[in-house]
């Protein structure tokens, strides 16, 4: 099966219900609010100050990778570019397909929490935000913004990115330790 075929096989499961779900939660990500927030929030609490550090390190390292290097180096026309009697449910995302830069963010964020060797990090919190991903990774081909391969990419991209945000987390903290309570 190509990835058209598979993509063209998600718009047989549209209703107008699902399309305003999918299309308000993969507007959290357009710009990373939904990561960034996450970040945020944990850094602001004393005992998940690494952790958030780590979140907010995880999206700019893939932003950086995916927008920034990747991204205008392929420059690969998106799905409903190349098949535009496709109704979409959002508005056409700015820049090229590969990798996918929303589900970048959202596994960079979620595999940053993974590495960190943090015993205190709630395990809840951990398979809340993967499944969130894999929802964020979802609608993307939902949407018809991405292929499968977009996604794929995207989430190598954000695994690479969260174990990076560890190691550099953990070498930094070997010599300036953060408080955390």
């Amino acid at each position: 099966m190509n990835e058209t075929a598979i993509l063209d096989a998600l718009q047989t499961i549209h209703t107008p219900a699902l399309d305003s779900f999918v299309a308000a939660f993969t507007w959290m990500g357009n710009v990373g609010q939904l990561w960034i927030v996450l970040g945020i929030v944990l850094v602001c609490i004393p005992h998940t100050r690494r952790l958030g550090a780590a979140v907010l390190i995880a999206f700019g390292l893939g932003t950086l990778i995916t927008s920034g290097i990747i991204k205008p180096l392929l420059m690969r026309p998106r799905p409903c570019d190349i098949n535009p009697a496709i109704q979409l449910i959002v508005d056409r995302p700015f820049g090229s397909s590969f990798p996918s830069g929303h589900t970048t963010s959202a596994f960079a964020s979620a595999f940053a929490l993974f590495f960190m060797k943090n015993p205190r990090a709630p395990k809840a919190l951990i398979i809340v935000v993967f499944i969130l991903a894999a929802f964020m990774a979802f609608t993307r081909l939902y949407c018809y913004v991405h292929y499968p391969t977009d996604v794929l990419a995207g989430i190598l991209v954000g695994l690479f990115s969260g174990f990076l945000s560890a190691k550099i987390l953990s070498a930094y903290n070997t010599n300036h330790p953060i408080k955390e309570q």
